[in-house]
């Protein structure tokens, strides 16, 4: 059963391996059934240890060959700005996990700018407002997401959207560059919270006792400027995707062990 819109659910899993292969089927089944009747499907990937593992789940997962992969679109949620061989770059990693393993046309994965590209910060960070701005809809002047990931930071940050920082609640641009970023490195390009809101499904996927905190108070309602987090959510669906370790302060009526 699926929950109504504007209802937050929870779905458990015993282990992090868990929550990756339960993820990895659902995104199939999700982009398979938006795909065919040759509809385009954009997708928001995210970086970070279950990030990739939910690519990696992907990329050996039997539907993986079911999917025409020309009609699906791969954006980033967030950017380091670093070099594009640097293994922090969010982009490298989702390419070694999945997007270099699969039959996916090269103009269909949007990457923000490297630093190593001959572009300043502010420069990348304008560049990507202008890609996602061609794949814009009648509403927003930027393609709404079937399926936008995000994980979760034991402080309740999303995407680079860091608690009590200014970017969090900027509502006028697509996509800001981020400075000082209280997790290194210091640099980053990220997507709004209109951007990421304007998603059609927003799955929050996080695991580890010490994200326990962050899903509790994102649940409860939080204020989203105190914990971005909080303020994440799809048009139609948002998710948690969790370990047993992160649910310890989830209530029961949350849980939804059928999404």
């Amino acid at each position: 059963m699926e929950a109504p819109s504007a209802e937050k659910v929870v779905v458990v899993d015993p282990t992090p391996a868990a929550v990756a292969d339960r993820v990895a089927d659902r995104f199939l089944t999700r982009v398979r059934a938006r795909t065919r009747n040759g509809r385009v499907a954009h997708i928001a990937l995210t970086g970070g240890s279950m990030g990739g593992a939910v690519l990696a789940a992907v990329a050996r997962h039997a539907k993986v060959s079911s999917i025409d992969w020309t009609l699906v679109h791969f954006w980033w949620g967030d950017e380091r700005f670093v070099s594009r061989t640097d293994a922090d770059r969010n982009a490298r990693q989702s390419r070694e996990a999945l997007l270099d393993h699969i039959d996916l046309p090269a103009e269909n994965i949007h990457e923000v700018a490297a630093s190593d590209d001959g572009v300043s910060l502010d420069e990348a960070a304008a560049a990507y407002a202008a890609e996602l701005a061609r794949f814009g809809t009648d509403e927003d002047p930027w393609p709404s997401f079937a399926v936008c990931f995000l994980g979760v930071g034991p402080d309740g940050h999303v995407a680079s959207l860091f608690p009590d920082r200014p970017e969090v609640t900027i509502t006028d641009a697509a996509a800001l560059p981020v400075r000082d970023s209280p997790k290194p490195p210091p640099e980053r390009v990220t997507l709004t919270r209109p951007v990421i809101n304007a998603s059609k499904r927003v799955w929050l996927v996080l695991t580890g006792a010490d994200k326990a905190s962050a899903l509790g108070l994102a649940l409860a309602g939080a204020n989203y400027a105190n914990v971005p987090a909080a303020g994440a959510k799809g048009r139609k669906r948002t998710v948690f995707f969790v370990d047993e370790a992160a649910a310890a302060e989830v209530p029961e009526d949350l849980i939804d062990q059928d999404y």
